[in-house]
């Protein structure tokens, strides 16, 4: 792999989750991969009154906790000797002295300023980024989901970071199209001549798409009882998963070739509002239950949740895109807390063969299905109909399987790892635009509104299973079933 060019990256809410699990590991990975060169320097920015020393231990912690075997203390030496922290109060003009100085005589590298905060901070850290004249031509500025509650927040945010940066300059992340097999989808769409002639009307019976954890809000119950699965899961990861599934091929692999395709489906999306949420949706919230043999407690008992809480955990919808290539063919979309697996997957079922000559399989046999697994493995499975061995010609259903990390015999790269080099390198393909934003809040506030309006309380589903019975009359209504129930 090249290595990246050199840069400065500042990593807002240093001390918090996202960095620790997930961008220091990545981070440090590179580095071993021989890509970040010793000129770079990230710095770890918080409100905490830590040394760089004290940094560094803490940061080593996390790193060989979540890297296990891969962490190397001697690799680790060399790494962070480029890690440096720096305390700043986001709103506070004077403590970001400290970080101007660092950065003087290095305006030509790359920066990326990465906000790793809630996003009410977004707008006060550009401004002060701003005044205190640190933003350069060769700045990037990295925003983690959700931005905003709503379009109205989100246009508030956008209007604040527009202010101070160009559009060139934002990356919206979201880490779901970092991932191996998504970019795959696009390969195996866009690549191959085969798939073409049947992604459409007419040849695909349905499309779903399921992102089910089974972890429960964890130490984010504050934050969690405020947005819920709708908002949390909903308008970025499976909406623009759904975009990948469902977009026109675009005319290049430039970066806005490829968002202005994305963005044509979210405008495509058939509104879902007022009465339609009573029939088009589904929301639920765990009670207590099991997770691996282990007993949970439900959502009201977890820390931090109000008693008399609504907000749901679980969200199934039945979206429809209006368009030529997708009418009358539904999408499932299904996200979850405390469900019964870890468990993405995109599931294309195609249509049966207009007349058999064969002995007719089980109904739950009959369909041809493409089904794109994310997590916890990477792989992808195209199911077709064979011969059973044995007298008659009784077909039965055969899996051709793929998986990614043995047919390439190379470790695949963590979605950050990924991400965070596009970013260094000035790639906006994987990121959402401004507009793409914007669309897909105008989809999702209807939803909000309706269960409002028609007070739509979430119902109850077992920790531990996968989700209300209400998820299964979803499809079942009109005449299919979810894949975990074939």
């Amino acid at each position: 792999m090249n290595v990246l060019p050199t840069f400065d990256m500042m990593l807002f809410g240093g001390t918090g989750d996202l960095v620790r699990r997930k961008l220091l590991p990545a981070l440090y990975r590179r580095h071993v991969a021989g890509q970040v060169n010793a000129e770079s320097r990230v710095f770890g920015i918080a409100r905490s009154a830590l040394s760089r020393e004290q940094y560094q231990e803490q940061s080593r912690k996390s790193c060989a906790e979540f890297l296990g075997q891969e962490f190397d203390e001697r690799r680790w030496d060399a790494f962070s000797a480029q890690l440096f922290y720096l305390r700043i109060d986001a709103d506070v003009s004077e403590d970001y002295r400290p970080l101007a100085a660092a950065l003087q005589g290095r305006e030509p590298l790359v920066r990326v300023f990465f906000y790793s905060t809630a996003s009410n901070l977004f707008a006060l850290i550009s401004a002060q980024l701003a005044k205190s004249e640190l933003i350069t031509p060769n700045s990037r500025v990295v925003l983690e989901k959700p931005l905003g509650h709503d379009l109205a927040s989100a246009d508030e945010i956008n209007q604040s970071i527009a202010a101070v940066f160009r559009e060139r300059q934002v990356f919206r992340i979201d880490h779901y199209l970092g991932k191996e097999t998504v970019q795959n989808l696009l390969a195996l769409r866009f690549g191959n001549a085969l798939f073409e002639p049947l992604w459409r009307r007419g040849r695909v019976r349905h499309v779903q798409i399921t992102v089910a954890e089974e972890l429960g809000v964890e130490r984010r119950g504050q934050f969690y009882d405020q947005t819920g699965a709708l908002r949390d899961m909903v308008q970025n990861h499976l909406l623009q998963l759904l975009c990948i599934m469902a977009m026109e091929p675009p005319a290049s692999n430039d970066p806005d070739a490829v968002r202005d395709e994305k963005l044509k489906v979210l405008r495509s999306l058939r509104p879902i509002r007022g009465a339609d949420v009573t029939t088009k949706s589904v929301r639920g919230q765990y009670k207590a239950g099991a997770t691996n043999g282990a007993p949970v407690p439900a959502y009201l008992e977890e820390k931090d949740i109000p008693p008399n809480s609504t907000t749901e955990t679980f969200v199934a919808l039945k979206a429809e895109i209006d368009s030529w290539r997708w009418a009358g063919v539904p999408f499932y979309l299904r996200t979850g807390k405390r469900l019964q697996e870890r468990l993405t997957e995109l599931v294309v079922t195609f249509e049966d063969v207009p007349y058999s000559v064969f002995e007719a399989p089980p109904p739950s046999e009959s369909a041809n299905q493409l089904v794109i697994q994310l997590q916890p493995e990477e792989s992808i499975t195209l199911t077709i109909l064979a011969k059973n061995p044995g007298e008659g010609m009784r077909l039965k259903p055969v899996n051709l399987n793929l998986d990614l990390g043995e047919t390439f015999k190379v470790k695949v790269l963590d979605a950050y790892e990924r991400l965070l080099m596009d970013i260094i390198n000035g790639n906006l393909t994987l990121f959402m635009r401004r507009d793409e934003l914007d669309a897909a809040w105008r989809w999702i506030d209807p939803i909000r509104e309706g269960w409002l309006e028609f007070e739509d309380r979430p119902k109850l589903y077992t920790a531990g299973s996968w989700g209300p019975a209400a998820s299964s009359s979803l499809l079942g209504r009109d005449g299919f079933a979810w894949h975990d129930e074939q």
